[in-house]
């Protein structure tokens, strides 16, 4: 069976990592049992035969991967059935989705969410965490998202592309999902997982269109629990 190495919070069942969530999806997409093993910041010993020390880190066999989109790449060449993307065209434009995804979903949500993961940490990764991100910040956790409102509207706005191609088909791969489609919903599924705060409303599209996402694989996601 393969294995993955998957950010886990205080509570085990609390998994909240994006880039986790995309190879999660691609499993899931490709019919592919895995265990999902839980990992915390500190235990960068456990995963130290990847050669470097962040997850998500697949194993397969005598096999190691890292980087969400490597696995993607190897979980394609490596198990064919179910094309995560179909064509060397739409291996492509998922690259500038990966790319439009780290850029500018990833910067605002995390501002938003980052005191909420702190809280959900487990407590031998609580200081590592707080010092990391104030030095990447320059200020306290507790001041990150002080204008959430303001940042959680940006959120909204920028997933404007999203909301207009959601008009003319069910996912962004067309009548279903592909891991372009993974990748903007572990946007999502971090912001359910990691925070309380409502980062989208009821009516919106997108709130539609997670939902969706949610209920694939026999609701594979929705099973993993949202922030309580």
């Amino acid at each position: 069976m393969l294995k993955m190495y998957d950010l886990a919070g205080a509570d085990e069942s609390n998994r909240f990592s994006p880039y986790c969530w995309r190879v999660r999806m691609a499993l899931a997409h490709k019919s592919l049992e895995c265990e999902f093993i839980p990992w915390r910041f500190t235990e960068k010993d456990r995963i130290a035969f990847s050669g470097q020390g962040q997850v998500p880190v697949l194993v397969d066999g005598e096999t190691a991967v890292c980087d969400s989109w490597k696995i993607a790449l190897y979980l394609e060449s490596r198990y064919p059935q179910n094309p995560l993307f179909g064509c060397e065209a739409a291996k492509g434009q998922a690259l500038f989705v990966k790319h439009w995804v780290e850029r500018t979903l990833h910067p605002l949500l995390v501002r938003i969410a980052v005191r909420d993961v702190w809280e959900r940490l487990h407590e031998k990764d609580k200081a590592y965490f707080r010092e990391s991100r104030e030095k990447r910040f320059g200020m306290p956790l507790e001041q990150v998202p002080k204008d959430r409102e303001q940042l959680a509207a940006g959120f909204r706005t920028a997933l404007d592309p999203v909301r207009a191609t959601l008009e003319d088909q069910p996912y962004l791969c067309g009548n279903s999902p592909g891991f372009a489609d993974y990748m903007v919903f572990s946007v999502l599924q971090w912001g359910r997982c990691a925070s309380r705060f409502p980062l989208l409303e009821e009516t919106d599209a997108i709130f539609a269109y997670r939902e969706r996402m949610l209920d694939l694989f026999d609701g594979a996601a929705r099973r993993v629990p949202a922030a309580a």
